[in-house]
């Protein structure tokens, strides 16, 4: 499965930008995840099920980002709002297959894309 990120860029602080992952093939879960320099990749938010979705979220962000998948389960959206300095960093899409829990265990899941800037200026 192959995954393409698009959507990052710089924006002020307490802007707005939206992230989107396209997958080549259907997937239990997809996710975002994100690592700034000099820290550890991070969970974000995720969306599983085969028929209905779950998201979830990571507290710190769970106020500001929604994330959201297409019907035929092979794009994900991030929308990012009131964003802050502290969220510069490289936003990773990541799908897996494995209808397991633990969505924000990176080790469930299978493909990652290549990653996105997002820079907040503040």
């Amino acid at each position: 499965v192959l995954l393409v990120e698009s959507g990052g860029g710089l924006v002020q602080a307490g802007g707005s930008l939206r992230l989107s992952c396209v997958a080549s093939a259907r997937t239990f879960r997809m996710g975002w995840f994100r690592q700034a320099p000099g820290k550890e990749r991070e969970f974000v938010a995720a969306v599983s099920g085969w028929n209905f979705d779950y998201s979830y979220y990571a507290d710190s962000m769970k106020d500001r980002f929604t994330i959201a998948r297409d019907n035929a389960k092979i794009m994900a959206y991030l929308q990012m709002n009131s964003l802050k300095p502290e969220d510069t960093a490289v936003y990773y899409c990541a799908a897996g297959l494995r209808p397991t829990s633990g969505s924000d265990n990176p080790h469930e899941y299978d493909y990652w894309g290549q990653g996105t800037q997002v820079t907040v200026s503040s």
